[in-house]
């Protein structure tokens, strides 16, 4: 009776052991199974019947149910029955239990829904397709409820949004925009829902998360049930930001046609103009009516010739445009220049359709443009050429030499003295001298020469077309003439002289930059030589130049290579024959050339500004070494440092420095004596004045050093408080001989004395020499005759000695 029941039922039903084997069905299933009764499905699995591919999924479903002792009910799943055709089910199963409520197997019932499945499916591809397109679609689309919340985004809208879908469902416009925009936007949204009709605008709006503002044309669209009632709003929108600024470029190139002060007309094909704007009234007294239909031939100043039209023209005609100088007339006669560009439009053909001509009026920039290429190239306050023109003359100028066979000769000038006059005199009286200098060297020269002013007290004179050497004599011996006169500066006369090298073409050298090299290396053996004088040059000078240029490279290297080092001269008490001070002097001991003099290398050092970081060295090995004896030999002990004048005018930070370092190593200021020479005081400059006096406040000794053969003043002895003064060895070395010296160390004894100073004595040789100074009361004494200068390790030997 049951099987019969089961048996006519409208479902599927099936029911299984433990293991998922068959053990029953009803007649519907065993048609789906293809076997001929429900007998044939017993003890059988999945795997056996049809849809064997589904098996595993099956057995799952069965094992879930038998195990958990629940239901699995009312799922969806596909299947493959007799024949091989494809059906969709909807499956209950629950457990099958016996008399003792023990789960045994489970029960199964399912009925066909493939016809309802096939159109959800269908309706599904249909939606899919519709979600497509609005993905797609090159619009902004969304929908919103009735509060605003929105429902749905396409890709576009999320995409300016930088948000995903879930991230937009259920969320309002506040989230997405600046306040003001959103408030706007429900506004709108209201009309729309309020009133039940679409509306068409234009919107600005402006996104918080990417701070993206655009212009839209949106339309919203009122979304309506069957019955009529409104239960949503569909938003498009299309992004109109690039016509919107079309229009305002539009707006704006009128504008600017208007007002700009840039002259402008555009004629036909045929140079007829068809108009103007304001600006080209302003500019050439012609208005439109007087104009129009005219050909810009009207404007023709008869400045330039056929070809420079046919020139620019045929640029014209090839490239539809052109741009240059050109000189036309304004209505009322006057020419003037104008910067002019042309340019033509075409027609979809590509012949031309319009031309349009723009140009100002230059006549102010040229004017402008003469003065900066005056101001460029020529010394403002002599007026000479400066240093960019000379090398464009002598450019010229050999060029000049070498297409007719003639000599040519570069000057080099160095007035003797100026910088002494500049500071002692004013900047002002140096003006005026430099200026006077100026105009009597353009006198001592033919109008054909060039005179320039490289900078400073510094010129220049190119002599051309010479026929031989002779003439160049004749000029630079009128030229020293001429600058050793008196120059008046006001109330003041000055006197300077000049050194000047002097080079040839071809002779010499062919090419602008070794004339120069040679001119200036001439100059610096007249300055050498004595200055008010001049030099021709010579291989010898070039030799050495490079000779300098090498041994600067080599202290450079020196200077990282730590080549140097110091060694030091006894400083003799002349009463006792005790060492209490000691000289430090610097030694440079070169890897190929072995041991340089120091009057080799410390010139060098000066030209090329390593006298600064080398005394520093000095400085600081000294101070060190002083520390060192201080502790181990004698608590006053003392060494002098040579300090070369260029350190003074290297703005005073290296006072600071040596000051500082003699403060973290804890050396008593007074234990360094400074030695500088009477030529300091030559410099006339504040900042050895100051340095001198910082010195002397921090109770550091100052020697002055070759006393006796430099400055004659001795005004400085007054102004300063010098605490040593060392008696030059020239004085020394013929003591026993001459009278005259002897009678000259005493005088500097005695005044060195009476003004509270300590007398050194340089280079003693002999005993004889010894016993002079100390019978005229000389206080120290250092030289040959005591030790020569020795390395550090010796010297202390020599002070244990003692």
């Amino acid at each position: 009776m049951l099987q019969t029941v089961i048996d006519t039922m409208p479902l599927r039903v099936f029911w299984k052991d433990r293991d998922s084997r068959y053990l029953g069905c009803n007649a519907f299933f065993a048609k789906d199974a293809g076997v001929a009764s429900p007998d044939g499905v017993i003890g059988k699995l999945d795997t056996d019947f049809p849809w064997k591919e589904n098996a595993p999924l099956y057995r799952s479903d069965d094992e879930l149910v038998i195990a958990s002792g629940k239901p699995k009910l009312a799922y969806d799943e596909p299947i493959t029955v007799a024949g091989g055709r494809q059906k969709w089910l909807r499956t209950s199963k629950v457990p099958l239990r016996n008399i003792d409520q023990e789960v045994i197997g489970m029960i199964g019932v399912f009925y066909d829904i493939t016809a309802a499945k096939k159109t959800e499916m269908a309706l599904i591809e249909s939606e899919n397709r519709l979600f497509e397109i609005l993905e797609n679609v090159s619009a902004f689309i969304y929908l919103k409820d009735c509060d605003g919340k929105y429902l749905f985004a396409n890709k576009m809208v999320r995409d300016l949004w930088n948000a995903n879908l879930e991230q937009i469902i259920g969320s309002g416009d506040d989230k997405f925009f600046d306040a003001a925009s959103a408030a706007r936007i429900r506004q709108e949204d209201r009309r729309v829902l309020d009133h039940g009709e679409s509306i068409r605008l234009q919107e600005t709006n402006t996104v918080t998360r990417t701070g993206l503002t655009a212009t839209y044309w949106s339309v919203k669209i009122p979304l309506r049930k069957k019955d009529g009632e409104i239960y949503a709003l569909c938003g498009i929108s299309t992004d109109i930001s690039e016509v919107v600024r079309a229009q305002e470029e539009m707006q704006l190139a009128s504008m600017v046609y208007q007002t700009t002060s840039e002259a402008m007309m555009v004629t036909d094909a045929e140079g007829n103009i068809i108009t103007i704007n304001p600006a080209f009234t302003k500019t050439t007294g012609y208005t439109l009516e007087e104009i129009q239909g005219q050909n810009p031939r009207l404007l023709n100043s008869q400045h330039h010739d056929p070809e420079f039209f046919h020139a620019m023209w045929s640029d014209i005609l090839a490239t539809g445009a052109w741009q240059g100088e050109i000189w036309d007339k304004r209505k009322n006669g006057e020419t003037y220049p104008k910067w002019m560009t042309v340019n033509t439009t075409f027609k979809e053909d590509g012949t031309p359709y319009r031309r349009i001509a723009l140009f100002s009026d230059i006549t102010e920039k040229k004017k402008s443009e003469q003065i900066i290429w005056h101001q460029a190239n020529f010394d403002a306050l002599t007026g000479l050429p400066n240093r960019r023109m000379f090398h464009d003359r002598l450019e010229q100028e050999l060029k000049k030499a070498h297409r007719h066979g003639r000599k040519l000769a570069v000057l080099f000038i160095d007035l003797d003295r100026f910088k002494e006059i500049n500071d002692s005199l004013g900047h002002d009286n140096g003006d005026i001298l430099l200026t006077e200098a100026a105009r009597r060297l353009t006198h001592c020269v033919r109008e054909s020469d060039t005179v320039a002013r490289l900078g400073g007290d510094e010129f220049t004179i190119i002599l051309n077309d010479l026929e031989n050497a002779d003439d160049v004599d004749r000029i630079v011996k009128n030229l020293l003439k001429t600058m050793s006169e008196p120059f008046t500066l006001n109330v003041d006369k000055a006197y300077v002289s000049a050194s000047i090298g002097i080079t040839l073409y071809p002779d010499d050298a062919h090419d602008i930059e070794t004339l120069i090299k040679n001119a200036d290396q001439a100059m610096y053996a007249a300055k050498q030589q004595g200055r008010n004088r001049a030099c021709h040059f010579t291989r010898s000078m070039e030799n050495c130049a490079k000779s300098r240029m090498g041994l600067s490279n080599d202290l450079r290297v020196a200077l990282q290579e730590k080549q140097f080092w110091l060694a030091y001269q006894p400083i003799v008490e002349m009463a006792t024959g005790a060492i209490h001070k000691a000289e430090a002097l610097i030694r440079w001991e070169h890897p190929a050339r072995g041991l340089v003099s120091p009057g080799e290398f410390i010139p060098v050092a000066e030209e090329t500004g390593l006298i600064v970081e080398i005394g520093n060295w000095v400085f600081q090995e000294a101070a060190a070494m002083i520390c060192h004896w201080r502790r181990n030999y004698d608590p006053a002990f003392q060494i002098s440092v040579n300090k070369s004048p260029l350190q003074f005018l290297n703005d005073g930070a290296n006072a600071k420095n040596w000051l500082d370092l003699m403060e973290e190593i804890e050396v008593p200021h007074q234990s360094i004596v400074i030695e500088i020479t009477e030529g300091i005081f030559l410099e006339s400059d504040p900042s050895v004045d100051n340095m001198l006096v910082k010195f002397r406040n921090q109770g550091i000794h100052v020697a002055i050093d070759d006393f006796g053969t430099g400055y004659s003043s001795l005004s400085y002895l007054k102004k300063f408080d010098i605490d040593y003064l060392k008696i030059d060895q020239s004085f020394v070395r013929n003591l026993p001989h001459s009278a005259r010296d002897l009678a000259l160390c005493e005088a500097i004894i005695v005044m060195g004395h009476k003004l509270g100073m300590k007398i050194i004595a340089e280079g003693v040789e002999t005993q004889e020499q010894r016993d002079l100074l100390l019978a005229a009361n000389c206080d120290y004494a250092q030289g040959y005759f005591f030790s020569r200068p020795i390395a550090a390790a010796e010297f202390e030997k020599l002070l244990w000695a003692k």
